[in-house]
């Protein structure tokens, strides 16, 4: 950074107050936006390094025709307490149960739900006053059919998962160096650099149940250690009546939410080979564990009818597909302009 003074400091400020005056306006324009958002990058898949391991599990079952029990996700809290120091809300994700689902739906298990049932119980509420049909939408002519209900016509689980975030634990270990140097003088070059490095860690206990008898059958308990690490340099020097303040830096934390997701893949990893009886990862070698299906590091799904050979299962993972920017065959997309 450059400090002027006098013209020169006030055509500057002048300058950046217009090009910034540019960036967003208080009348919208033709598109109906006062600004334009920034950023094009499209939409990913979010694996861990477990993500293809769910996968493998998947088709190995799949391969060998193994029996999935059905699988609900019961509550998994946040049981650390920590919260940002502004009042922002909390440090760890209230979502992993959440992450949870996405994960047995890449080990292919079928999941019956069980955390958000207010759908299904408010249109049982209306089936059973007979104000929800099946039929054609209803018309001037009269209402259709009314939905029936018939004992048994819900699964049930057979497990289901509950636990909770349990640790999250700072500076477990840092380390940092930082050197200043330069010429003795006033008006001399100095410099100074810095490089920092800390450590953290977060912990998950999770506990899968036999939903007929309470019994608890797998017990498990992880932890994931989280690295941050700091580096800046920095120039300071007098030049021809100007002063020269230069800095530069780059600091990265590893996505702590990302490290909880981790958790939770880990732990259904053990819990789906326990449940199909897979000795270990030497049984992904002798298969290809993205060799198609209905499910893949993405999540799963379950065919609404029969047209897996026609639909868009195999390109989920594809960050391209559908983005009116980088897939070609988007180009003719409805509202598209």
């Amino acid at each position: 950074m450059t400090i002027l003074s006098g013209t020169k400091a006030g055509a500057a400020l002048s300058a950046c107050a217009l090009a910034l005056s540019a960036c967003a306006t208080p009348v919208a324009g033709p598109s109906g936006l006062y600004a334009k958002p920034i950023g094009t990058a499209p939409v990913t898949s979010n694996p861990t390094p477990y993500s293809l391991a769910l996968v493998c599990i998947g088709q190995y079952a799949r391969q060998y025709n193994l029996r999935a029990p059905r699988i609900a996700i019961g509550r998994i809290g946040d049981y650390t307490g920590k919260e940002e120091a502004d009042g922002s809300g909390r440090k760890l994700t209230q979502g992993a149960s959440l992450m949870a689902m996405s994960a047995f739906a890449k080990a292919g298990m079928p999941m019956v739900e069980r955390f958000d049932t207010s759908v299904t119980e408010l249109e049982l509420k209306y089936t059973n006053n007979k104000l929800i049909g099946d039929g054609p939408t209803p018309t001037a002519e009269g209402p259709s059919e009314p939905r029936k209900i018939y004992s048994g016509q819900m699964p049930g689980s057979d497990f289901h998962v509950v636990g909770g975030i349990t640790e999250l634990n700072y500076n477990i270990r840092s380390t940092g160096m930082d050197a200043a140097g330069g010429d003795t003088a006033s008006d001399g070059l100095k410099g100074s650099f810095r490089n920092r490095v800390f450590v953290m860690n977060i912990a998950m206990d999770l506990r899968l149940v036999n939903s007929r008898t309470l019994e608890v059958v797998d017990v498990i308990s992880y932890q994931k250690q989280i690295v941050g690490r700091e580096i800046g340099i920095g120039l300071f020097d007098f030049l021809n009546g100007n002063v020269f303040d230069i800095s530069a830096g780059s600091g990265a934390l590893e996505p702590l939410q990302l490290g909880v997701r981790a958790l939770v893949e880990r732990a259904v990893v053990e819990m789906s080979a326990n449940l199909y009886g897979m000795p270990g990862p030497q049984s992904c070698l002798t298969s290809d564990p993205l060799g198609g299906g209905t499910f893949g590091v993405t999540g799963g799904f379950t065919p609404a009818y029969n047209n897996l050979g026609t639909n868009n299962a195999s390109t989920r993972e594809e960050p391209s597909r559908w983005s009116d920017r980088r897939d070609p065959d988007a180009g003719g997309l409805r509202g598209r302009y």
